[in-house]
């Protein structure tokens, strides 16, 4: 039996240097974008993605494909749809806004659009890209975001039961610098390189005149696109892909001894990058007589909805607004 859970995924793309905001950096939109588009693809809505893109490569008059974005010079796959949902944009994209958006300590009034909407029963995936160094990824060029203050971020969620499980990427120089502070229970992080090591870029575009994608990122892609939503591809194969000659960098992982949910080598890639939908039925019985068991869900789903027209129970996370009520 699969373990009852929403998926939630916040994608963002920062950068530095003349960064992501500046028509040479367009790899890393790129690279954002190749997850958005792959979870999307894996069944994860919009509702459930915080997209954070720093400049508005699509439209920059530079680009010879206006209002198209791509992550591979054949351009078989255009990864600015018309309906991409771009959630925090330019100047909305900071080091404050990230960490409010995990934390759930945004402005009262903030649309759920711009909303975590998580909770303890929500497996995250967080994936990162941009320019960094030791210790630090740095924001459009004007502040950067300090590992230990993004490890404290996470025990922070962990301590407001913002979380199940959740899954840090990043891709950028000296990535698991980012990775190790990484203290808190049941998250993996994964980094591009190790300290003291750069990621780099796969190839370029010639008509477009940079570079289109970063190799950790396409080979992550790579393999994404193998992965169908019923898929029961572990987190582990995608991890294997990770050859330092393709690659030409060192992964680095987190602690992961303090990942203790369940076994690391049973999580499926549709934990973090896909969307499980499900609903459980009871037959005949009041709510008082149907068999949930402590611990199990009963904390799972704290909610729950009764259709008395034919006396049988219904429940329904009511945190997944995409779940269409069952025809009985």
């Amino acid at each position: 039996v699969r373990p009852f859970f929403t998926v939630q995924a916040v994608v963002s793309t920062q950068s530095t240097g003349d960064a992501s905001r500046y028509w040479f950096n367009y790899r890393h939109v790129a690279n954002a974008l190749s997850i958005y588009y792959s979870v999307k693809r894996l069944g994860i809505p919009d509702s459930h993605i915080i997209l954070m893109l720093s400049d508005d490569m699509a439209c920059n008059p530079r680009n010879p494909t206006s209002a198209q974005i791509f992550n591979n010079r054949d351009r078989h796959v255009q990864i600015y749809p018309h309906d991409v949902e771009v959630d925090y944009r330019d100047s909305e994209v900071t080091v404050e806004n990230f960490f409010r958006v995990l934390t759930d300590r945004l402005p009262e009034g903030t649309p759920r659009s711009k909303r975590l909407m998580s909770d303890e029963n929500s497996n995250i995936l967080v994936y990162l890209t941009g320019h960094g160094g030791d210790g630090f990824l740095k924001f459009q060029d004007t502040e950067e975001m300090n590992a230990m203050e993004l490890a404290d971020v996470f025990q922070q969620m962990h301590e407001k039961k913002r979380y199940n499980e959740l899954l840090f990427m990043i891709d950028t120089c000296q990535a698991g610098s980012m990775v190790l502070p990484i203290k808190s229970p049941n998250i993996i992080g994964v980094g591009s390189s190790t300290v003291g090591q750069d990621s780099l870029s796969h190839h370029g575009d010639h008509e477009i005149g940079v570079y289109v994608i970063d190799r950790w990122t396409y080979y992550t892609l790579d393999y994404l696109e193998k992965v169908r939503p019923n898929s029961q591809a572990k987190l582990k194969e995608l991890f294997r892909v990770y050859s330092t000659a393709d690659i030409r960098s060192t992964p680095q992982y987190s602690n992961l001894n303090l990942f203790t949910s369940r076994p690391v080598d049973k999580i499926l890639i549709t934990d973090f990058f896909g969307s499980v939908r499900q609903t459980v039925l009871y037959g005949e019985g009041s709510v008082e007589d149907a068999p949930l068991r402590e611990g199990s869900v009963e904390e799972a789903l704290r909610r729950l909805s009764v259709d008395g027209s034919d006396d049988k129970l219904i429940l329904v996370p009511e945190n997944l607004d995409f779940v269409s009520q069952l025809p009985f």
